[in-house]
């Protein structure tokens, strides 16, 4: 961390057992992001009035180079919360998890949705039940009506567009969830 660590505390005494708790965790975020420019943490015990135990809330601000990562736990979301060092444990985690998703943002690593193969149907035999779909390389696909989602297999024709996943059957590679693409844009 380039600037030092910030630590309030507010409607609570402070207390140097949990400010080293705090500086202990806020020192190993350096391990998920090596980058953290400064790190704000705010330790409140916000409800006086209840009878039971306090309910902490936990704030962290993170500056990092083009951005901030803020997280909250929220004194309500959590009875567990009753404990300072609980609170404080599960806000420096989901900071750790944004820090890593900061760092594969900024990597240019997020997780990449596959896009399922798609092609034309290049035979259909309706009275059997089952076609062939051609693929944008040439290959054939098997598929059977059972794997048209939805009640298209009748709406299928030699040429329509369809969306599938596919698998290995018995015989070759063969088609399942099959879609219709032009059903799949109506959906949207």
């Amino acid at each position: 961390m380039q600037l030092p660590l910030q630590v309030t505390f507010r409607d609570m005494e402070p207390s140097a057992a949990v400010e080293a708790k705090i500086r202990d965790r806020a020192d190993k975020l350096d391990r998920y992001y090596d980058r953290i420019m400064g790190c704000r943490v705010v330790v409140e015990a916000p409800h006086r009035r209840h009878h039971q135990g306090k309910l902490y809330h936990v704030r962290i601000d993170l500056t990092v180079p083009g951005g901030e990562v803020a997280v909250t736990r929220e004194a309500a979301e959590n009875h567990a919360h009753e404990d300072v060092y609980v609170a404080i444990r599960d806000a420096f985690d989901a900071a750790q998890r944004r820090l890593e998703d900061y760092a594969r943002r900024q990597r240019g690593s997020q997780k990449a949705h596959a896009v399922p193969p798609a092609g034309r149907v290049a035979r259909l035999f309706p009275e059997q039940g089952y076609g062939f779909i051609e693929t944008a390389d040439g290959k054939e696909v098997y598929f059977h009506k059972n794997s048209i989602l939805g009640e298209d297999f009748d709406r299928l024709d030699v040429g329509s567009a369809v969306t599938f996943v596919e698998e290995v059957g018995d015989k070759g590679p063969q088609a399942s969830s099959v879609r219709l693409a032009s059903a799949r844009r109506a959906a949207k």
